[in-house]
């Protein structure tokens, strides 16, 4: 009983959400706790000064071939990435809304492919269902030197976003505002430069429940570049995040 005890308190320390706001300029010389290296190699993250946002410094991340294998299943291509994955007490939680700022910088040497790019996800959390092997719900996309946003619940995905004009060279500020839900009370408000190109009200969640002491999902963000196989280099620079739960009492 006991053990049973500290392993429902142990699982609630793990999943407690953040109250307020969390902020990272990359302004220190090493990656911050708000953030898990599980999903990128540490050689390919650097703290650096030359191409910045805001502030002294910024993130820049560097794919390289065979970095974080993923071996794909089925009709599935094998996938590499490196990725800034927020760390787990930071999840979301469905039916609550949050806002997502962030300032991301492809240089114009930047190569353009027509092979799966993502630079920023949001996933749904599966650690007691299947649904770990779905798309991600949200995902900003760049294919082919067109940069667009899709959202993927049970049905099949939609665009959301798309651009065919020039994104490489110059920040791009982009702003979320998210509710994730299972019914018709999910939203997603996107920004991009303070222009609003995204207004959504419906499902933003798949249907399937995979809590153990919950009846509500979470969802976990990811920035950075995640890719199909291919032997090319590729950098990206993030700079000026921030989440903020917007209905926090």
């Amino acid at each position: 009983m006991i053990l049973v005890i500290i392993s429902i308190i142990s699982l609630k320390l793990i999943y407690h959400p953040f109250r307020s706001y969390i902020y990272d300029g990359f302004e220190n010389a090493r990656l911050s706790n708000k953030w898990s290296d599980t999903r990128i190699e540490p050689s390919s993250f650097e703290i650096e000064s030359e191409i910045v946002r805001k502030g002294n410094s910024a993130a820049k991340i560097t794919l390289k071939y065979g970095d974080k294998v993923e071996f794909g299943y089925g009709k599935n291509k094998d996938s590499e990435r490196d990725e800034l994955l927020e760390r787990r007490s930071l999840y979301a939680i469905e039916g609550k809304e949050y806002e997502y700022l962030f300032s991301m910088f492809l240089p114009d040497s930047f190569p353009i492919m027509p092979v799966r790019l993502v630079i920023a996800q949001w996933k749904q959390d599966c650690p007691f269902c299947d649904c770990s092997e779905y798309s991600p719900v949200l995902a900003i996309r760049y294919v082919s030197g067109r940069m667009f946003i899709t959202i993927q619940t049970d049905s099949m995905r939609h665009e959301l976003y798309s651009t065919n004009e020039e994104i490489r060279d110059k920040w791009l500020d982009f702003r979320f505002k998210v509710r994730f839900s299972k019914d018709k009370t999910g939203e997603i408000i996107g920004y991009l430069d303070n222009n609003e190109i995204i207004n959504f009200k419906g499902v933003t969640s798949y249907s399937n429940n995979c809590r153990i002491l919950s009846t509500k999902n979470k969802y976990y963000f990811k920035m950075g570049l995640y890719r199909d196989r291919i032997e090319k280099i590729m950098s990206i620079y993030i700079d000026e995040y921030s989440k903020k739960r917007l209905d926090q009492k």
